[in-house]
């Protein structure tokens, strides 16, 4: 939907209905419609429709069930205050003395919204004081939907930077093409004075000099095995540097997807990135291994065809030219069409792999829910929208193909008629056309492949894209220019005036704790209160928007990524195992360690007397995603990988909250372990797993509400007390509804 409004005030998509026209008939002469958005929830949050707009003048607002429109006229002391929670969006209008509306939106809004407040904060700025036009103020936010700009073919010059470690061999290369290009026309032009000296002064009565014929076949003999081991050395050659520039291509890539922050894969399909890494990669080293390859030796043979066309004959040389023009202007025509619908090829081939990564690893739930037939369905679909762009793309193939041979073999006839003519007219000997015609042939069976490479051009051009779309993404979780090294870390952990934003949403604020080493600390709240925000933050997988985080006094921004992770034991919810034994899954963060230590390490984590009675011990396999041991047999290797790395600060993440009470036991026991002289932060929606904490944090709507040892809070009968009775009670949170504070101007969560 569009919110912006054109130079000559005319809107440039209109209010939706009933908006639009009695928005109009409340415009005044001069008065030029800025930007609107609409809103689409009540104070009570039920979906109704309502518009907000500002003009040169005023903000003017009308709500489901009003009558007429209001407005306030632009003022100084007029002020916009806009803030978003949990998927719902707020705008007041405030002046001096009250707050003097309110609107609610749907976070689908935000962009619209984010824009007329631009709009109404320069008016205020401008206080009046001049002429205000549309052309005044900024353009329209952009849409969230990604914009998809046609690959250019300049993408693969980029692939530079992977060549450049190998460009003496590929100067070696360049060298032996042009070598047996020149070895392969030598031929051609033997055939001239076979002609002209052997074949027809024998037919005019002459003896053939036997001496001259063994001379020419020596010498086309000798061109062509020399043409051929040239041909061997450079194809060798560049075919090996190839698949060095897409293996470093692909490295490259996989090395930059790990230096990336979550937030960027929380955008992006598993198999979109499978497919770029795999399949286009793998694509480009084709292209630069054989396509390039023919596209050098095809540019060459044409440039030096038509050198000794011209030295031969000028005048049937320049008719030799004449397709040539219209082959260039097919190529560029098609090679437009053809990035189009190579990009399209690229994007249905990834919804193809992004469902087959989606359904493979959850072949479990499909089948427990008996939808193999709908994701069958879902298969075909995908892959008969990729038939369907593959069919177009061959379309246009199928025609520019056959018309580019159809233009050579014409320009052939035409070299075979003017050649006779001139024959005729005696200005060329017979060899002298016999060895033009060969060259011809070379000449347009050159120019048919070149021009038939430019369907690989544009498929490699489209895959450099699509990765360097992937190398182009700045993490905005930075590596410091120059990390500070504090050695072992004791786990001190301070936040001060911590807030963060996930896009225009704000999740945390003013988040002031202070862990001392050692502490441990359980985060308790309502789902969606911040408790896994706040633990991402101390882990670096986010930046805080404002304040900071420090660890024995040093902001952790100024330590190097790697350095401090390896200082944290992170247990999750649902434990991620990778496939291989269970061994290799206990040892990941500490690869170098000795049987002895995984050992140990399993044997306080309560795992070792299970794995014995696996059927090959410590080297079974765990696995797709460890789907071969169970939930609890899986954390308890999860906590066995985090005592291996014996980390200062160790974050439990629900590490018991999807197992039975028996399971958790035994997971409570590796845990009491694990937290040992540790800096522990726990979240736990079962609060009884929390009652050793030192310290309890109690978090709502991304602030901290209360701070203290279970009885202390016990005894204040606030937040956590009332989470506390609700559990006892039995009435563990099913649904939450905002209580909205009108006065403070926010919202606090109430669970009933």
């Amino acid at each position: 939907m569009s919110n912006q409004i054109s130079p000559d005030g005319a809107a440039a998509g209109e209010l939706p209905t009933p908006w639009g026209a009695a928005l109009q008939s409340q415009l005044a002469e001069e008065e030029t419609l800025l930007a609107w958005f609409q809103t689409d929830l009540d104070t009570q949050l039920h979906f109704v429709t309502g518009a907000v707009a500002v003009t040169n003048r005023r903000l003017l607002a009308r709500g489901p069930h009003d009558a007429e429109w209001q407005s306030w006229p632009i003022q100084p002391e007029l002020q916009l205050h806009h803030h978003d929670y949990a998927g719902v969006g707020t705008l007041e209008l405030h002046d001096s003395k009250a707050r003097l509306a309110i609107w609610r939106y749907t976070l689908g809004n935000n962009p619209a919204a984010q824009l007329l407040i631009e709009h109404f904060d320069r008016l205020r700025a401008l206080k009046l004081g001049g002429p205000i036009t549309p052309t005044s103020f900024p353009e329209a936010l952009p849409d969230d939907v990604p914009v998809l700009s046609p690959p250019s073919t300049w993408a693969l010059l980029r692939l530079w930077r992977f060549a450049r470690p190998y460009r003496g061999l590929l100067l070696v290369g360049f060298v032996l093409t042009l070598a047996s290009t020149a070895a392969s026309l030598v031929a051609p032009y033997l055939t001239m004075p076979l002609m002209d000296k052997v074949l027809i002064p024998f037919q005019n009565g002459t003896p053939i000099d036997y001496s001259l014929v063994r001379l020419y076949l020596g010498g086309l003999l000798g061109s062509s095995l020399l043409a051929w081991l040239l041909g061997w050395g450079r194809t060798y050659i560049l075919a090996w540097v190839s698949e060095r520039i897409g293996a470093d291509l692909r490295t490259a890539t996989y090395k930059h997807l790990q230096t990336l922050p979550l937030q960027y894969f929380g955008g992006k399909r598993t198999g979109d990135l499978i497919s770029r890494i795999g399949s286009e990669s793998d694509r480009i080293c084709v292209f630069l291994s054989l396509h390039l390859l023919d596209f050098a030796t095809d540019v060459l043979m044409i440039i030096m065809t038509a050198v000794i066309l011209f030295s031969i004959n000028p005048s049937l040389a320049a008719v030799t030219l004449l397709p040539l023009p219209f082959i260039a202007w097919l190529i560029h025509l098609v090679r437009d069409r053809l990035r189009h619908g190579f990009e399209r090829v690229d994007r249905i081939w990834s919804e193809i792999t992004n469902v087959l990564a989606d359904t493979i690893p959850g072949i479990r739930v499909v089948k427990a829910f008996a939808q193999e037939r709908r994701e069958v369905l879902r298969f075909r679909e995908a892959n008969n929208r990729n038939l369907a762009v593959n069919d177009r793309v061959n379309t246009l193939w199928s025609v520019f193909a056959p018309t580019i041979t159809l233009l050579t073999e014409t320009g052939l006839l035409v070299v075979w008629a003017f050649g006779i003519w001139l024959v005729g007219h005696e200005q060329i000997t017979v060899g002298v056309l016999t060895a033009f015609l060969a060259y011809i042939g070379r000449f347009y069976l050159r120019l048919d492949s070149m021009s038939r490479i430019v369907s690989f051009t544009q498929k490699a051009a489209a895959g450099a894209k699509r990765i360097f779309d992937i190398l182009d993404h700045v993490s905005n979780v930075p590596e410091p220019a120059s990390p500070v090294h504090i050695g072992l870390i004791k786990g001190h952990i301070e936040l001060r005036n911590v807030g963060f934003r996930y896009g225009n949403r704000s999740v945390m604020r003013g988040i002031n704790l202070d862990i001392r080493p050692g502490e441990m600390i359980g985060l308790v709240g309502h789902s969606g209160s911040g408790k896994s925000t706040l633990v991402n933050l101390i882990c670096r997988f986010y930046d805080v928007s404002r304040g900071q985080i420090r660890v024995d006094g040093v902001d952790i921004r100024s330590l190097s990524i790697s350095d401090y992770r390896r200082n944290i034991g992170l247990v999750l919810q649902e434990p991620f195992l990778f496939f291989g034994t269970i061994a290799e899954n206990i040892a990941y963060g500490k690869p170098e360690a000795t049987r002895r230590e995984i050992i140990a390490a399993a044997r306080a984590a309560h795992a070792h007397e299970f794995i014995l009675r696996l059927p090959h011990g410590y080297d079974s396999l765990a696995g797709e995603r460890g789907q071969a041991l169970s939930g609890g047999e899986r954390q308890r290797i999860s906590i066995a990988r985090a005592l291996l790395i014996d980390p200062p600060i160790l974050i439990l993440d629900e590490a018991t909250s999807s197992v039975d009470t028996s399971t958790e036991k035994e997971i409570q026991k590796a845990l009491d372990n694990l937290v040992r002289g540790r800096t522990t932060i726990s979240i736990a929606h079962r609060l009884s797993t929390l009652r050793q904490a030192d310290r309890l944090v109690v978090l709502d709507h991304g602030k901290i509400v209360e701070v203290g040892p279970h009885d202390e809070l016990m005894a204040r009968n606030g937040p956590y007390f009332r989470l506390h009775q609700a559990q006892e009670d039995g009435s563990v949170t099913v649904s939450n509804t905002y209580d909205w504070d009108e006065e403070q101007g926010g919202k606090s969560l109430e669970t009933l």
